[in-house]
């Protein structure tokens, strides 16, 4: 009989080494049957493609190139601290809330939060044609600029434009594309991705997934079955999808559904001749559950696993290698799992790692829940019970439309991450998601971190005369004083902490995160952009200060930030630092600049002349300063200034690289 590994190495080719090294990179171009698809490689490397207008809704949807390139473009918003939330109730959160489009939000988290991720959850909208979903994109590009970009002529243009304001499958595909692209980024590369959806875009979402993170990374699909049901026709809906993929599902370690636990007594029968006695050794460093102890003769709970020595726990592992011997059922499927192969038991489960019991109970409940994960999610609510979730912390259940329950989200949570994981839901709606966060968290002592995004959408539309009226489904929340969905968002955060720690007065964890750090994402006013146009760098004099162009004022959002604040928190994420990073205020006279981890400093306001450059220098000279480089906003330093500055630090032993923004 052939090993596997002679079986395998019967269909190695002269390109399998390489192949095997795309595929761990690029996932995503190689079919179920593990062939690369060489077509998909070829369009994605092209500049232009103009099929998606010219054969209609395929996956080469109308928009496709557009999205595309959206995926690739740099924010241009900026990043507004919410000062008051910031260094009020926020100061010592770990959890972010952003106002703004998600689509820019993901732009800005590219660099600093770049393979952080540990689990997306997202409800985006299920363009059913009455949730309200249109194509929000108002293609500010001019058709001649269209033309030159995609290589289109007249009427492709206006097929291309046809998409802005409708709900059709090639604008829902359009607008999804860029973002699922940018959060296959941020995800950790064991990182998992949930997505709710119905039976309307399930498919065109299976296909652009696909595309996105590669058909081998496509889990089973979720089937959240709801138990009241909701009459659609003939048929009534009884159920709703949740789609999951990983980033590379060939190294997850965490998702109990694709991760069995194998427990060591399931694996040995009494002794005979079909389970003859035979030891394995296992190595120190196994997971355990459950307190320290030391374990001799007979492996409690078993029916017969005979102790070589002794069987030592600590700290939540095995502390030195063990000997037991038994009548094993899998002993080489045992063996070549400790051994670092990734095998399959007797019924084609991964194994990733071994648990004990006693007495026939697991250590832990919550373990052993993750032994029969099923594809049908039941008993975790529907949309009725998400609504008196609400009605519980608002008073009234239609504050928000179509809310997802808590238990669900916390049943995803907990098959998906450890105590320490950080979740993203870039689709926050009314926060369930963060809720669920701070359950859990309260419930197991975790430290669980939430990033949520939520446009600020209105919940009201002015009429001619200037009166504000709400909005179809938007009056529960503007007769309850909110103005737009992410300030139900943030609300919701606020109460449903409140009634954690009401709930869990004796038992909550001292340091339960029950806040977050919020900042919008916002577009400069036309009079910023203006300015900017004009401005000249040549010019000796300055007229305009252009940092208040960045202040929450100028910028007609709340939160008491100056532009100095808002031009730093932006380069901050640009450069790659998270939002805790510890900033150190610098002082050169009557200049104040800023430190980040004796990396770099950041010059922004105006004032900076002759003085502080000779300062700058000799501190860095003396070694009373290091940094890397010193990143300047160019709009607050005349020409000579930069000059100056430029062929200080030039002359300088040490090289300080000078980065000049604009």
């Amino acid at each position: 009989m052939q090993t596997d590994n002679e079986k395998y190495n019967e269909t190695v080719q002269p390109n399998t080494a390489f192949l095997n090294e795309l595929k761990d990179k690029l996932p995503e171009f190689f079919t179920n049957n593990g062939s690369f698809d060489l077509n998909k490689f070829m369009s994605q490397l092209k500049d232009k493609n103009i099929n998606e207008l010219s054969e209609g809704y395929q996956l080469d949807f109308i928009g496709k190139d557009y999205a595309r390139r959206q995926a690739g473009e740099m924010p241009t918003t900026v990043i507004v601290p919410d000062e008051k939330q910031n260094k009020g109730e926020g100061k010592d959160s770990n959890n972010l809330f952003f106002t703004g489009d998600n689509l820019e939000v993901l732009r800005h988290l590219q660099n600093n939060y770049q393979n952080k991720i540990d689990v997306i959850y997202i409800d985006p909208p299920y363009n059913t044609g009455s949730d309200g979903f249109v194509y929000p994109d108002s293609f500010e590009y001019s058709d001649e600029k269209l033309k030159d970009m995609f290589g289109l002529d007249d009427d492709q243009v206006e097929r291309l434009k046809s998409i802005q304001g409708k709900s059709s499958h090639s604008a829902w595909l359009t607008f999804m594309y860029p973002r699922l692209a940018l959060a296959k980024q941020v995800l950790k590369e064991n990182g998992l991705i949930f997505i709710s959806i119905d039976q309307n875009e399930l498919s065109n979402l299976i296909n652009l997934m696909n595309e996105i993170f590669g058909d081998d990374n496509q889990l089973y699909p979720l089937i959240w079955r709801l138990p009241r049901g909701i009459n659609a026709g003939i048929i009534a809906k009884a159920h709703e999808y949740i789609l999951v993929y990983g980033k590379n599902v060939q190294i997850l370690n965490q998702f109990k559904m694709v991760s069995p636990v194998v427990s060591i007594d399931r694996t040995n029968k009494k002794i005979d001749e079909r389970h003859p006695m035979s030891s394995i050794t296992f190595p120190a460093g196994i997971e355990y559950e459950g307190p320290d102890k030391v374990l001799t003769g007979t492996l409690p709970g078993t029916e017969q696993i005979n102790i070589k020595g002794k069987m030592v726990f600590k700290n939540g592992r095995l502390a030195s290698p063990v000997t037991l011997s038994a009548g094993w059922t899998m002993k080489n499927i045992i063996e070549r799992w400790l051994a670092g192969e990734k095998v399959v038991d007797t019924k084609g489960q991964k194994i990733k790692r071994f648990f004990f019991k006693e007495n026939g109970k697991l250590y832990s409940e919550k373990i052993k829940e993750f032994d029969s994960v099923k594809s049908v999610l039941e008993d975790v609510g529907d949309n009725q019970n998400a609504r008196k979730e609400l009605q519980h912390l608002f008073d009234d259940p239609d504050i928000f439309s179509s809310p997802k329950p808590t238990a669900l989200i916390k049943k995803l949570i907990l098959w998906s991450t450890n105590k320490n994981s950080s979740i993203m839901d870039f689709f926050a709606g009314s926060s369930t998601t963060a809720d669920a966060v701070m359950q859990l968290n309260a419930e197991d002592g975790g430290h669980r971190k939430f990033i949520m995004v939520q446009l600020p959408e209105k919940t009201y539309h002015t009429n001619k005369d200037g009166k504000e009226i709400p909005t179809k489904g938007g009056k529960a929340a503007y007769d309850a004083g909110f103005r737009s969905i992410d300030q139900i968002s943030r609300e919701r955060i606020r109460r449903a902490a409140k009634k954690i720690r009401e709930d869990n007065e004796l038992t909550l964890p001292e340091d339960f995160d029950c806040s977050f750090k919020h900042y919008r994402v916002v577009k400069p006013v036309k009079q910023t952009l203006e300015n900017i146009e004009d401005f000249d760098p040549n010019n000796t004099n300055l007229f305009t200060n252009m940092v208040d162009g960045f202040s929450s004022q100028s910028l007609e959002v709340a939160g008491n930030a100056n532009g100095e604040d808002t031009i730093l928190t932006t380069w901050l994420a640009k450069d790659g630092y998270p939002f805790d990073t510890n900033v150190e205020e610098i002082k050169f006279g009557n200049y104040t600049a800023h430190q980040v981890e004796n990396n770099r400093l950041y010059l922004i306001n105006e004032g900076w002349g002759t003085d502080q450059t000779r300062e700058l220098l000799n501190q860095l000279g003396t070694h009373q300063l290091e940094v890397q480089s010193v990143v300047l906003f160019g709009y607050s330093f005349n020409v000579a200034e930069l000059r100056e500055l430029e062929n200080g630090l030039k002359q300088l032993d040490s090289k300080v690289t000078l980065i000049k923004r604009y």
